[in-house]
């Protein structure tokens, strides 16, 4: 079984009369993507924040590649990288001064010319920083979070403002270090970055977390139904629909929900039959993690 690199058990944080965080307890094991989706004001980020040693905790128990964060914060600084959601470099520093400066944080280094051949940066070594692009900074960050070699790699907002290309782009970087085995723990606004990227989602609210699992998982347990549309050739007469089916106003469409799509589809292809009617299009449509965000915190992601 894989290593539990990441343990927390009963975490509360509060500021004066405000609960932060309210009791959360959750594990990851490495090499695993945990995404935190959560609304604004939710407790993602002052989890992260206790998780990477920078916040101190009101109480519980939190174990970080064995080390207690609050106790422990310089030697876990040298096993974890941080990749924030924007660097506020001087706008005249080189990226390899950069790179270099956040070099001499830790005692442990990486091949700071091959990380930047990685990350395409190698052309702009010598660029300043005002001058890169908002997917070369990004990138710039994904670098400063990495000289270190780290175990843990926590990713905040990585491409929050990003166009959807230079996110693809981010997106790719991602995937290649969770295929080098490293353990990211990821907070997003992007429902299909948590999708994509995440082996686990935990969806935390009011500083609980609700639902925690594969986004796969999430889905069958909270909204296990699938859409099913039969698109029809000509607009339906005066049939009686099948039982929990609904007609579009065009009366070309029907939809219905079901937790046993294939059955469901049979049942109405042989009632279309029987009625002498005709069809253009079937259609199967699984609830997603916005569906599921939606149903159990009753906001969208970014509210």
């Amino acid at each position: 079984m894989p290593d539990t690199v990441i343990a927390v058990s009963d975490l509360k944080k509060s500021y004066g009369d405000v609960d932060a965080v309210r009791g959360i307890d959750f594990s990851v094991q490495a090499g695993q993507v945990l995404g935190l989706l959560g609304p604004n004001g939710a407790g993602k980020t002052t989890t992260v924040e206790i998780l990477e040693g920078i916040r101190s905790r009101s109480s519980g128990v939190v174990n970080v590649l064995g080390f207690d964060p609050e106790r422990d914060a310089s030697q876990l600084k040298e096993r974890i990288g941080v990749c924030l959601q924007s660097n506020n470099l001087p706008e005249k520093m080189k990226v390899i001064e950069a790179v270099d400066l956040f070099s001499a944080f830790y005692e442990r280094n990486i091949d700071k010319s091959r990380l930047l051949r990685r990350l395409q940066l190698d052309e702009k070594k010598n660029a300043y920083y005002g001058t890169l692009s908002g997917g070369q900074k990004q990138r710039v960050a994904i670098a400063l979070a990495l000289v270190n070699d780290p175990q843990i790699v926590f990713f905040d907002e990585p491409t929050t403002g990003l166009d959807p290309q230079v996110r693809l782009e981010i997106h790719k970087l991602i995937e290649e270090l969770k295929q080098d085995k490293r353990t990211i723990i990821l907070t997003t606004h992007y429902i299909e970055e948590a999708e994509r990227l995440c082996d686990r989602v935990a969806i935390i609210d009011q500083g609980r977390i609700i639902a925690e699992g594969s986004p796969r998982e999430i889905q069958a347990r909270t909204l296990g139904t699938t859409k099913v549309e039969i698109h029809l050739e000509a607009p339906l007469g005066s049939e009686v629909l099948p039982a929990d089916t609904v007609l579009s106003h065009d009366r070309l469409t029907l939809t219905t929900s079901s937790v046993q799509p294939a059955k469901t589809v049979v049942e109405l292809v042989k009632w279309i039959d029987a009625h002498g009617l005709g069809m253009t299009d079937i259609s199967l449509k699984k609830p997603t993690l916005e569906d599921v965000f939606i149903e159990l915190t009753g906001k969208k992601l970014r509210e």
